[in-house]
């Protein structure tokens, strides 16, 4: 019992006002989209870096940036991933990283929590909105102190500039518009704040 004592004034002492670190080997952007109208295509962004201050008791001072390697981006289809990094889409030689900076972060109930921000992908920034959860921290066993961030929002890749497309013999259209993008972040209590 004592231990645990210890341990939830530990954390306590953390959560209030903090830095934490984006864990890149536990992160990552998901995205989907329309295929031949049909189904939908799927992919994963690695590469991820970043920090978000968090400040349980004023949300004004919440704040998150992070960038993404679009060299990573993985679809389980080496030709359509080439294609993808090539001038019709990303242009990763030109545009090698998508970045998002919050403007906005506000807490819902519990572990709800909306984040607005600029998303800067394929040289174009753009407003996004983020619905998702940011949880407790908690400590690992191997003594560092984390908690996690997950998120949702959509996009139009067209407002990105990505607007390659083939007309399918039915009148449609090869790519759908509409991007769903997801987010799934460890962040990690840099060592020199677990004293709070």
């Amino acid at each position: 019992m004592k231990h645990l004592v210890i341990l939830s004034f530990v954390l306590s002492s953390v959560v209030f006002s903090a830095q934490w670190d984006v864990d890149g080997a536990h992160a990552s952007a998901g995205f989907k989209i329309r295929h031949m109208t049909v189904s939908n295509v799927s992919g994963e962004i690695t590469g991820m870096t970043g920090s978000l201050k968090v400040d349980d008791k004023d949300n004004s001072q919440m704040a998150l940036e992070g960038s993404l390697d679009m060299n990573t981006i993985n679809t389980n289809n080496k030709e359509r991933d080439t294609h993808l990094k090539a001038p019709d889409f990303f242009d990763v030689k030109k545009f090698p990283k998508a970045t998002f900076k919050s403007k906005i972060i506000s807490k819902g109930a519990g572990d709800k929590v909306t984040l607005v921000g600029d998303f800067t992908l394929h040289g174009v920034t753009k407003e996004v909105t983020i619905e998702g959860e940011l949880t407790s921290a908690i400590k690992d066993p191997f003594g560092k102190v984390r908690r996690g961030l997950s998120g949702t929002t959509q996009i139009n890749r067209k407002d990105f500039g990505i607007s390659w497309n083939k007309v399918l013999d039915n009148g449609g259209f090869a790519l759908g518009d509409t991007v769903d993008v997801s987010i799934e972040i460890e962040l990690v209590q840099p060592a020199k704040d677990k004293k709070g």
